[in-house]
């Protein structure tokens, strides 16, 4: 037992002395970003490539390839080692050959590895699964926000072939009809559907059918769009001139025909998906939310996106539902068609920040601090359901939610750093319109690395 404290302690030392420390005027606050980071250095795991994290406690206790990506995402200006350990371990576990039971595809990035006594005996195909759709463009967008990061390009060297399979992949096995949009079709044994909302009821039409495959996913093109600029951005910082012009080109026409295809006056949104008849899933989900993440839309329209997102059918109190409460499946109860998850929240909150808009940032921060405060320990779970917020009560629990999950871990820290605006380029910080919610009057943030150095 005492050497098993030891350990424990040494290693949480070790990881805070390694990351950049954050306290503010705010004590509850600070008890959130105490806990969170707690929580993210328990769910990481020392791999032979590196620090990883798992997806969350107790039913994802094991890699997957979206959570990881996204933790890291969250925690990249804090502590860009999480990042390093995470895409060299994608890398390392990237499809090299077709197996269909698997999902697998050249190119393709993990979606989930298990070693249970189903896995071992194929009885699931989980034991190193491919079937999230979106994993692999998000690879190639960890790996440009790293290097924007870090100015790490001798890493960058290392996976390169990793990226350019990866980005392979997006152009002859993502795109399954040539049409310009990354899709999926369901899986006999694996997933249904396979964004980040993998429930089998998650897509769905206005009338609340089901559309026929092959479905591509709205905020998997905005990814594909940031995967691609990403792309043209590494390959200019080594030297590939060609190869960075050719992804850049790509990446506009991606995103003007996400404009004229996706965006539907009618619901004020961008529709859910696009099915194999190439009709509208017409569904106002937080999924276009996704798409102000990678920078993939006009402004005006990123405008009324957040005017929708805060109107009551959208807005719980405490977060944006997955769902509009308009919608036909809505249920606040449900994992996917109108709960609350933090990391969503987080994604679009970042979003916003990049178009100016901070007033929803702030607004999305505040209401996550408070709903923080009525969890155990400050712990933010996986997610909440996603009843209105009513006077003297806090969220409404998810029964059998991780409590902790990484991104949800992650969440305090990608939304501080959207308030701050903190950017990296070269050996440079960069605070865009920084701004502070009115719960935080100070904050200090001290032992920040740099290229060179730190800065506090």
């Amino acid at each position: 037992y005492k050497k098993a404290l030891f350990y424990i302690t040494h290693r949480l030392k070790c990881w805070e002395e390694s990351t950049c420390k954050i306290s503010t005027s705010n004590e509850q606050f600070n008890q959130w970003l105490k806990r969170s980071l707690a929580d993210i250095i328990m769910l990481l795991t020392e791999t032979e490539k590196g620090p990883y994290p798992f997806a969350g406690i107790p039913w994802f206790t094991t890699p997957f390839g979206r959570d990881a990506i996204i933790t890291a995402l969250e925690c990249l200006w804090i502590n860009p080692e999480i990042a390093k350990g995470t895409l060299a371990f994608l890398a390392e576990t990237q499809a090299k050959e077709f197996d269909p039971e698997k999902d697998a595809e050249p190119g393709k990035i993990i979606h989930e590895i298990r070693k249970g006594e189903l896995a071992s005996a194929g009885e699931v195909p989980f034991a190193l699964y491919y079937g999230s759709i979106d994993a692999t463009p998000l690879f190639v967008i960890l790996a440009g926000k790293y290097l924007e990061r870090t100015g790490d390009v001798e890493f960058i060297k290392k996976i390169w072939e990793n990226i350019v399979l990866a980005m392979e992949w997006i152009k002859k096995y993502g795109d399954l009809d040539g049409d310009g949009f990354v899709e999926y079709v369901p899986s006999e044994k694996g997933l249904i559907n396979k964004g980040w909302k993998d429930s089998f009821d998650s897509v769905f039409y206005e009338d609340g059918s089901f559309p026929e495959p092959p479905i591509a996913l709205v905020e998997v093109q905005g990814y594909v769009y940031y995967a691609k600029r990403k792309a043209a951005k590494l390959a200019e910082a080594l030297d590939k001139k060609e190869l960075a012009q050719k992804w850049r080109k790509e990446a506009r026409e991606l995103r003007k025909k996400i404009e004229e295809i996706f965006w539907c006056e009618e619901i004020g949104c961008y529709a859910l998906a696009l099915d194999g008849k190439k009709r509208l899933c017409r569904v106002r989900t937080s999924n276009a939310g996704h798409l102000l993440f990678a920078k993939a839309v006009e402004s005006s329209r990123a405008r009324k996106l957040g005017e929708l997102f805060f109107e009551k059918h959208f807005f719980s109190g405490w977060g944006i539902r997955t769902l509009s409460s308009l919608e036909k499946r809505f249920n606040p109860l449900s994992y996917h068609n109108g709960s609350v998850w933090p990391h969503d929240n987080a994604i679009i909150a970042y979003g916003f920040a990049k178009y100016r808009l901070k007033n929803y940032t702030l607004k999305l921060l505040q209401s996550l601090f408070e709903a923080s405060t009525f969890f155990k320990l400050h712990r933010i779970p996986e997610l909440f359901c996603g009843f209105r917020r009513r006077p003297n009560e806090g969220p409404t629990h998810y029964p059998v939610a991780c409590h902790p999950q990484a991104w949800s871990a992650g969440t305090v820290f990608f939304m501080l750093q959207a308030c701050l605006g903190i950017n990296f380029k070269e050996n440079h910080l960069f605070l865009h319109y920084p701004t502070l919610p009115p719960f935080l009057q100070e904050v200090w943030i001290q032992n920040l690395k740099l290229k060179k150095g730190k800065v506090d």
